[in-house]
């Protein structure tokens, strides 16, 4: 167990793991790009909204990393979308203090899997990044949104890439 996670007070962390619990939430977003080696960039991210920036400066400052930035209707996000903070900070902590709710808890797990891939850098191989995208399809699932792009759209857009690269050999 990390230092500075072995000094959080089990008051505040088991605080933090309910807050987060009702109003926290792990993503993993794709955006196309066009400069990359591979055609899609993987963001995984754990973040909190509230109007209450107090409470999520303190939720920040006992995490040790992250941002807040505040949306135009004074809704302000607490975000950690960086892979090494994800793995050093948010995963320990959550594993230590947990959820309640079996929804969270099964979104905690996929999204501890997905980050894990990405540290170990298995979303720059096909069949890694295959598997990333396979557990983001089960994320969350059910929460009645529609992703921006799905499995396939990447599936179809590498396999595309591909053909191009080797046409143009």
């Amino acid at each position: 167990m990390n230092d500075w996670l072995k000094k959080v007070d089990p008051k505040d962390g088991h605080y933090i793991a309910g807050f987060t619990d009702g109003e926290g939430s792990f993503n993993v977003s794709l955006k196309k790009r066009h400069d990359y080696a591979h055609a899609w960039k993987i963001t995984a991210s754990f973040n909190i909204s509230q109007k209450d920036r107090v409470i999520l400066a303190w939720i920040k400052s006992i995490l040790g990393c992250g941002t807040l930035r505040e949306r135009k209707d004074g809704v302000v996000y607490y975000e950690v979308t960086n892979v090494t903070s994800l793995k050093q900070n948010i995963i320990p902590f959550f594993n230590r203090f947990g959820f309640i709710s079996a929804n969270k808890k099964r979104n905690f797990s996929i999204f501890s899997r997905i980050v894990d891939l990405l540290a170990e850098g298995e979303h720059l191989n096909p069949l890694g990044l295959q598997k990333v995208l396979e557990l983001r399809e089960i994320l969350n699932e059910g929460r009645g949104r529609k992703r921006k792009y799905v499995l396939q759209d990447v599936i179809m857009a590498e396999e595309s890439s591909e053909t191009t690269r080797k046409t143009s050999l």
